[in-house]
């Protein structure tokens, strides 16, 4: 009877039918090297599901808010879509002719929008939005501090609005597998347009983001790799100081350091094979 009683607490304590598995996970602080090479600070986390195991280095910014810049275009595509804003990844803003580079300066639709990272289109279709509707969706999504101060074009660039790579792993799952609160017309058309990379072996999904913190700047590529059947969610947070980016080659390697020190570390973790 003992042993019985034993083996019954145990199976209460796990639930029924298994385990609840135990979240792992790994330090790397060897991953410095990457950041070491594009003369940045930062951090990078990999979250695995299947697995239930998170990959860090640098951990002490997981937690850490950071403005997201670009990055917050996955949920403001969303909210536009999901407000009749704009009708599908096709719709045009014309631009406004204000010259700002030669990428921008053109009529923009979403898709194109979204792959060039264009500030004044998502800034117009914010303020198409409007404050109190974008707000709404902002805290019904969770979407970090949910903060939309500083105006409705401004608010995730020099504004209130602040996440940190916790938060962004966290949005992304809920959008990865439509627990987020938008349709599943939207959520799709978010995917779309979100594919950075296609190959046969994987899938790349993610966004960019540029933009000052303080007297630092603060660089962003989060999203999440499909391959082989599983999902690997990613978050890469670079920081360096403003005035180095003065300097016009210190500038590029910034701005390179974004997505190459993840693909460096996702070969290195085998996921993908360049």
């Amino acid at each position: 009877m003992p042993i019985l009683r034993l083996i019954l607490i145990a199976i209460s304590l796990c639930g029924m039918p298994a385990c609840k598995q135990k979240q792992a996970s790994e330090i790397h602080d060897d991953f410095k090297k990457y950041y070491d090479q594009f003369n940045v600070e930062g951090s990078f986390v990999l979250f695995d599901p299947q697995a239930n195991k998170y990959i860090f280095y640098n951990k002490d910014q997981f937690k850490q808010n950071f403005s997201p810049a670009s990055t917050f275009k996955i949920c403001n595509s969303l909210i536009g879509l999901e407000t009749g804003i704009i009708k599908d990844e096709n719709f045009v803003i014309p631009w406004d002719s204000v010259i700002r580079n030669p990428i921008w300066d053109q009529d923009h639709d979403l898709k194109t929008a979204f792959k060039n990272s264009t500030v004044w289109y998502y800034q117009e279709l914010s303020r198409r939005v409007g404050g109190q509707q974008m707000k709404y969706w902002i805290d019904k999504a969770n979407y970090g501090n949910t903060d939309t101060s500083g105006g409705i074009d401004q608010f995730w660039l020099t504004g209130g609005l602040r996440v940190s790579p916790e938060q962004q792993i966290d949005f992304l799952r809920r959008f990865r597998d439509n627990k987020l609160p938008f349709s599943q017309h939207s959520v799709d058309i978010v995917k779309n347009i979100m594919i950075t990379k296609d190959t046969l072996n994987y899938i790349i999904r993610g966004k960019t983001g540029w933009a000052g913190h303080g007297d630092k700047d603060v660089g962003w590529y989060v999203g999440y790799i499909e391959t082989k059947g599983q999902v690997y969610y990613f978050s890469n947070c670079v920081q360096t100081d403003s005035k180095t980016l003065n300097d016009v080659n210190r500038a590029i390697l910034f701005d390179n350091s974004r997505i190459d020190i993840v693909y460096k570390i996702l070969e290195e973790l085998n996921l993908i094979n360049e």
